[in-house]
């Protein structure tokens, strides 16, 4: 047997010659770091589906003691000395080897780069925990320096310019992504070889819908998630695997056969 065939033995056909990836993140790849998911058995939503009301925007907006209740529980998600795991690491992996990688994350706690990708290859659809927002004047502020007013006993901390409503620099239920940051997340859908769709339930709008972006302009969408999501049906592959055991077997299959490819080239 030729080396090279003994290489490529275990590659998938639509994890061979890639050279360009596309990867949209949910909660589930975050959850080995020791933050919870949100529609799991153990997630925030199904462990107290009232939660889900004080992350929409009408409510936070208009409800002054949901607007509290919701800042301490927000400030209880905090999660300083939280670590990349080897989902995130895998991704970063894979882009050293040489693939275009490029991560349109549902998440907001900043673990992909964190794990080493620049954050030019990091594209956050729902925002960020590292920064607060005026509603109103759009002034920010470091999230940590809502925190320390919330410690010095602030409940409902205000804007400091304004005295408007400040919220985290995240997109609430309810709340439009930003329309840039969705046309960005389109092109790079469009543009990629292979979509991976990693971690997410794919029921949150729009972000689900690049699987299918991507589909439309010719990409192989391969789906890692523990339960049936609504676009199963258009991917070449569907994973139940855990995505700590699955991620980096793809992303080493696929620089498996990058490295296959260039023996074979010399």
């Amino acid at each position: 047997m030729n080396p090279n065939d003994a290489m490529n033995a275990d590659v998938p056909a639509w994890a061979r010659g890639v050279t360009r990836v596309a990867v949209l993140t949910g909660a589930g790849v975050s959850t080995d770091s020791g933050i919870p998911d949100y529609r799991g058995p153990e997630g925030l939503w199904t462990k107290d589906p009232s939660l889900a009301g004080l992350f929409t925007r009408e409510h936070f907006l208009a409800d002054a003691e949901g607007r509290r209740r919701f800042w301490r529980i927000y400030a209880g998600m905090r999660r300083d000395g939280v670590r990349p795991n080897v989902a995130h690491e895998a991704l970063a992996r894979l882009d050293a080897s040489g693939v275009a990688v490029r991560v349109l994350t549902q998440n907001i706690d900043g673990l992909h780069q964190k794990a080493g990708l620049a954050a030019r290859k990091v594209l956050e659809l729902h925002g960020n925990m590292a920064e607060a927002e005026c509603t109103r004047c759009h002034v920010k502020e470091p999230i940590g320096a809502v925190f320390d007013r919330m410690a010095a006993g602030e409940d409902d901390p205000a804007c400091r310019s304004c005295g408007a409503v400040v919220q985290p620099s995240i997109v609430m239920f309810g709340q439009f992504l930003d329309p840039d940051v969705l046309s960005h997340a389109a092109a790079i859908a469009r543009a990629g070889g292979l979509f991976l769709a990693v971690g997410s339930s794919l029921t949150v709008e729009p972000a689900a819908g690049l699987c299918a972006v991507a589909v439309e302009s010719g990409a192989t969408l391969v789906i890692v998630n523990r339960d049936p999501t609504p676009y199963d049906h258009l991917a070449a592959e569907v994973v139940r695997e855990p995505v700590g055991v699955a991620l980096p077997r793809i992303c080493d299959a696929i620089i498996c056969d990058r490295k296959a490819g260039s023996i074979g080239g010399t």
